[in-house]
């Protein structure tokens, strides 16, 4: 939840003072960055030395404050190209040096000036590095940022903080997802067509699978097989998402749907997850979650080692050193994080079906992930031979 007021010029450089307040009574003092007022969620870092455009419009991070562990953000301002959805969905921003003047010729405003336009409150001019190695050692917690006329007395910020839903149990899909089925086209001679499952999807994914020919129907998260399969597709993408994958029982039901029917199907970020759940697997929230473009993982089909781009709190409890037998067949981990063992993709054997943990769209980079959307193809191409 966010609370905020434009305020005035002095306010919207920063001059106002700040207060970020943790769950377990951590504080840090800086000044206002964005709006000003008061805002709550769930404090996590992320890892990536570009892209904060991206991020912060990712829906994947709905409810979270996001500390920027690059010490310095806003040196390319925001322009109208590089939005992932159609707004800012962070709760809160943490950064500790602001650029004062964006140096980027794609540039149209400063992020100072968009964060303030979208009314989200922020904090700059703190530690991010000992905020960041905190969170490392006591895991993701709730906070809030507090600025201007929303400052009180700590114990009493704390007591707000701590009053604040937990983002275990949380079910945020839905506020995220669209309302409205819509359609991207194909680029060139259309070659399939996709329903893609929107959990929270980012405007990057539709744009890679049109890249290869696909027409992409996005279903709102409330889609059924009826819905699915009335645009008669050749494949079914399950989006990323925010939340706790635990409480998405009609995604989870929809994909069951699809194994069933043994339709081609992909699903990365919190559709990993789904898949997980749909083949009987359990899930679980990680102390401090992956967040960056930066995170080594190895696909162990190949064993290459990839360099991917990463925003999830929760992963899928399923044992790395065996095949399991699922309803559905055979499935086994794909592609495991070097960091810490954490599972980062899922395949069927007996069909096609596979998901990984982390992006393959990627839109502020790396790409060494971007043959999934191939792999892909190829299953619907074989299905369809």
């Amino acid at each position: 939840m966010t609370t905020s007021t434009k305020g005035n010029a002095s306010q919207r450089k920063g001059v106002s003072p700040a207060v970020l307040v943790l769950e377990d009574g951590r504080v840090f003092r800086g000044r206002a960055y964005g709006s000003v007022g008061e805002t709550f969620g769930e404090a996590v870092f992320s890892t990536g030395m570009t892209g904060y455009q991206e991020t912060l419009t990712d829906p994947s991070y709905d409810r979270q404050i996001v500390v920027a562990t690059a010490p310095q953000i806003g040196n390319t301002g925001w322009n109208d190209e590089d939005d992932e959805s159609r707004r800012i969905w962070v709760s809160g921003y943490v950064v500790r040096d602001p650029a004062r003047v964006p140096s980027s010729w794609r540039a149209t405003r400063s992020l100072d000036d968009e964060l303030v336009a979208q009314g989200v409150v922020g904090i700059s001019g703190i530690d991010t590095r000992a905020l960041t190695r905190h969170l490392r050692e006591r895991g993701s917690m709730r906070a809030g940022v507090f600025s201007g006329e929303a400052i009180a007395p700590d114990a009493e910020l704390l007591a707000r903080v701590q009053a604040q839903p937990h983002m275990k149990g949380a079910s945020l899909y839905e506020e995220v997802a669209t309302q409205e089925a819509y359609v991207v086209p194909a680029v060139g001679e259309k070659r399939f067509t996709v329903a893609a499952i929107d959990l929270g999807i980012k405007g990057m994914t539709p744009h890679r699978m049109a890249e290869r020919g696909i027409e992409v129907h996005v279903l709102p998260a409330t889609a059924t097989p009826d819905d699915v399969y009335a645009v008669a597709p050749d494949g079914v993408f399950f989006s990323n998402g925010p939340g706790d994958p635990a409480t998405a029982d009609g995604p989870v039901a929809l994909m069951q749907a699809v194994l069933e029917r043994r339709t081609p199907l992909f699903g990365i970020c919190f559709g990993n997850q789904i898949l997980g759940r749909a083949l009987g697997f359990g899930t679980y929230k990680l102390k401090y979650g992956h967040r960056g473009i930066n995170q080594p993982v190895q696909d162990r089909t190949t064993g290459k080692v990839e360099v991917t781009a990463h925003n999830h709190g929760f992963a899928v409890d399923a044992p790395l050193d065996k095949v399991s037998e699922t309803e559905f067949g055979r499935a086994e981990v794909s592609h495991v994080c070097l960091n810490d063992d954490v599972v980062e993709g899922l395949q069927l054997l007996d069909q096609p079906a596979f998901s990984v943990q982390y992006h393959p769209e990627a839109a502020a980079g790396p790409h060494d992930a971007a043959y999934l959307f191939d792999r892909f193809v190829s299953l619907m191409e074989g299905q369809r031979a």
